[in-house]
This record gives C-alpha cells, sequence and structure tokens, in this order.
C-alpha cells in the first residue's frame, strides 16, 4: 500500500507541476520518509476521493498536501457541520460530521483563505460545495460556512450547521 500511495502522490505530483513550482519530488518524499504517520493520514485522505496534492501556502511558503479532487472530496459528503449540530438533529441524522471526520482522519478544514487560495490552483468545486473552517462568531449562532465556485468566482456561504447535503463535503489539508 506504501509504495502504490507514494507511486500515485508522485504522478500527481509530476502531472500538475504549477502548484509547486520550484519543488522536486525528491524533497517531498524526504520530508514523507521523515514522518511516516502522515502517509496513513494521506491514505485516508486519498481513499476518501480528495486526490492529495502538495501546495505552498502563505508568507512562510509553507507546505502542505490538500484535497486537489475536481469536486468535494466523494467519501466526504453527506456531513453537517460539527457534533453539535449532529446531535441537534432529531430526525434524518446524516451519518456524521465534517469536523470529527476531520479529526479522526487527522487532518484540518480548510478556512476561507486557505479555499481562495487553493482556488488560485483550477477550479474546484464547480458541481459541489465543501464546508469550510467556520468562525465561532457564525457558529455560536447555530451557522456555518462553505464555498465553492462558479461563473469564475469563489462564492462564500452560509447554512445552518446542521444542514447536509449529498454535494457538499470537506476539503482537508495536511502540514507536511
Amino acid at each position: 500500500m506504501k509504495n502504490n500511495l507514494l507511486e500515485i502522490l508522485q504522478v500527481r505530483f509530476e502531472q500538475n507541476m504549477a502548484r509547486h513550482q520550484g519543488l522536486a519530488w525528491s524533497q517531498i518524499l524526504a520530508k514523507l520518509e521523515a514522518q511516516p504517520a502522515k502517509l496513513q493520514v494521506l491514505s485516508k485522505m486519498e481513499a476518501t476521493g480528495g486526490e492529495p496534492d502538495v501546495l505552498i501556502f502563505g508568507p512562510k511558503k509553507e507546505l502542505f498536501f490538500v484535497d486537489c479532487s475536481p469536486e468535494s472530496p466523494k467519501g466526504r459528503r453527506s456531513l453537517c457541520y460539527d457534533r453539535l449540530a449532529w446531535e441537534s438533529r432529531k430526525e434524518h441524522r446524516p451519518i456524521g460530521n465534517a469536523l470529527d471526520l476531520a479529526k479522526t482522519m487527522g487532518v484540518e478544514i480548510l478556512d476561507e483563505e486557505q479555499y481562495r487560495i487553493l482556488q488560485e490552483f483550477g477550479d474546484f468545486d464547480q458541481k459541489t460545495s465543501s464546508w469550510l473552517l467556520t468562525p465561532s462568531k457564525i457558529r455560536n449562532l447555530g451557522g456555518a460556512i462553505f464555498a465553492d465556485k462558479r461563473y469564475d468566482e469563489v462564492f462564500i456561504y452560509h447554512n445552518g450547521a446542521d444542514s447536509y447535503y449529498a454535494s457538499r463535503g470537506f476539503r482537508a489539508l495536511l502540514k507536511l
């Protein structure tokens, strides 16, 4: 499994060099070999349809594996936002919630800024949407935010945190 996953990641890395200009696969491989637990997390990202690839984020030029699947990962859809929202649903509960699944996987959910950076590397979520890490001010009032890209623009929306849809999931990132 380890070698197969590394092959998948390497092929994706090499096919999408614009996402990580100036980096070589050997650099990424060395970091992964120094942190073998990260491979288990990447395996979960891959298994749920995330198609993780390396992106460079922020002023510090930090390296992250981020879900780069064209649409919100299929294996992480139909989830409400968090446990409190899930518990508040008395009927028609979804199978789980985004924050707990992210924690179980060992990843973080993208926030609004990270989502906008991701969109600079392609057109993601043109048919789906993804939950975003929601500021506590909004969450404390019962809401949560999500995003998608339509008409060449990134749109940030709100919904009740207990809502869930077959076309809404979440995108994850893993610091390398």
